[in-house]
C-alpha cells in the first residue's frame, strides 16, 4: 500500500480515528499517570522531537513503522516509537511528499491535545517532548505559543506551590517545635510545683514533729516539776513533828476498819501508816497512805475507816499521821 493511499484513508477516517485515539491515549495516559511524579521543573532537557534511532531509519522502514503505529493508535507516544516521529523523519527524507505533509496535519490535533493533558498532569518533560514534535511539524502552528506559555506557567505554578508547601512545612515544623517546647515548659512547671508542694508538706510535717516533741518535753518537765514538788512536800511533812498537831486533836469517833475477808481467811496481819488532814469542823478532808505492810492489802479499808473519823472542831486544818494495825486475833 502506498503512502498516498494510507494518507487518504487516514483523512476519511480522521473523525472516527480522532475519537478512538483520544480514548485510547487518554486511558494510556491515565494508566501512566500514577508513575509520573509532579516536578517543579524538568530534571533534564526534554528529548528531541525525533529520536536518533528513528532518524537513522530508511524511508521504507519509516513508512511501515508509521502505518503500524497508526494501526495500533501510537500516534504520539511512546517516545521513539510513534506515528508523528516516523512521519517527521520521513518528511526530512521526502520533503515534497504531500502524503507525509497531510498525515502530519491530520495527526497534529491529537498531539496538541496530548500535550495539554500532560500539562494538566504536570508531566512537563512529556509536554515539552510533544511541544517539540508540534514545533518541528509546524513551527508556525497557532497553538504553539499558547502551549509553550502554558508549560512555562504551569512549571512556575508548580515551583511556587513547592515553595509554598515548603514554607507551610517549615511553619508546621516550627509550630510543632513551639508546641512541644510549651508542653515541656508546662511539664517542668508542674514538676516544680509538685516538688514545691512536697517540700512544703515535708516542712509542715517536720514542724509538726518539732512542735509535738516540744509539747512532750514541756509535759515531761511539768511532770518532773510536779513530782519534785510532791517529793519536797512529802519531805517537809515527814520532817515536821507529828506529835504537836496530834496533841491538838481530840477524837470524837474513830471507828475501826473492816478486816479484808481474804486477809482474814489467810490470817494475814499488817499495818498502814496514813496521813490525814482534819478540817476546822473536825471531819477528815483528805487522807492518803504513806506506808503499808504488806503493800496494797489493807490500804483501802484503812482509808475508808479514817475518812469516817470525827474530831472536835479546831481553829485551823491540822495534818497528822496515824498507824492502823490489822490483826486477825
Amino acid at each position: 500500500m502506498s503512502l498516498i493511499q494510507t494518507t487518504g484513508r487516514l483523512r476519511y477516517a480522521a473523525p472516527l480515528l480522532l475519537l478512538v485515539a483520544l480514548a485510547a491515549c487518554s486511558k494510556q495516559d491515565e494508566a501512566a499517570a500514577p508513575a509520573a511524579a509532579p516536578a517543579a521543573a524538568p530534571a533534564a532537557p526534554p528529548p528531541p522531537a525525533v529520536s536518533a534511532e528513528v532518524q537513522a531509519m530508511d524511508a521504507d522502514s519509516l513508512r511501515d513503522a508509521a502505518t503500524k503505529a497508526l494501526r495500533e493508535n501510537r500516534i504520539y507516544a511512546p517516545g521513539g516509537d510513534n506515528a508523528m516521529e516516523y512521519y517527521l523523519a520521513l518528511r526530512d527524507k521526502l520533503p515534497n511528499d504531500p502524503g507525509v505533509t497531510s498525515a502530519l496535519t491530520d495527526l497534529m490535533p491529537y498531539t496538541l491535545i496530548a500535550a495539554e493533558q500532560s500539562i494538566a498532569r504536570e508531566e512537563f518533560t512529556e509536554a515539552q517532548r510533544l511541544s517539540a514534535i508540534i514545533q518541528k511539524a509546524d513551527p508556525k502552528a497557532p497553538a504553539l505559543p499558547r502551549l509553550q506559555q502554558s508549560i512555562a506557567a504551569a512549571q512556575q505554578a508548580v515551583a511556587q506551590r513547592a515553595v509554598t508547601d515548603e514554607a507551610a512545612k517549615t511553619k508546621a515544623a516550627e509550630d510543632a517545635r513551639l508546641k512541644e517546647q510549651q508542653r515541656l515548659t508546662q511539664v517542668a512547671e508542674q514538676q516544680r510545683a509538685t516538688e514545691a508542694a512536697a517540700a512544703q508538706q515535708l516542712a509542715q510535717q517536720q514542724e509538726a514533729a518539732r512542735a509535738e516533741a516540744a509539747r512532750q518535753e514541756t509535759e515531761r518537765q511539768a511532770a518532773a516539776q510536779r513530782e519534785a514538788a510532791e517529793r519536797q512536800a512529802a519531805a517537809a511533812r515527814a520532817a515536821a513533828p507529828a506529835a504537836a498537831p496530834s496533841q491538838a486533836l481530840r477524837a470524837v469517833s474513830t471507828p475501826a476498819p473492816r478486816y479484808p475477808p481474804e486477809a482474814l481467811r489467810s490470817g494475814t496481819q499488817g499495818e498502814v501508816l496514813v496521813e490525814i488532814t482534819v478540817g476546822t469542823d473536825g471531819s477528815v478532808t483528805n487522807a492518803r497512805v504513806v506506808r503499808a505492810t504488806p503493800a496494797r492489802v489493807f490500804d483501802r479499808e484503812a482509808l475508808n475507816a479514817v475518812r469516817r473519823w470525827r474530831f472536835e472542831p479546831v481553829d485551823a486544818p491540822v495534818t497528822t499521821r496515824r498507824t492502823i494495825g490489822f490483826s486477825p486475833g
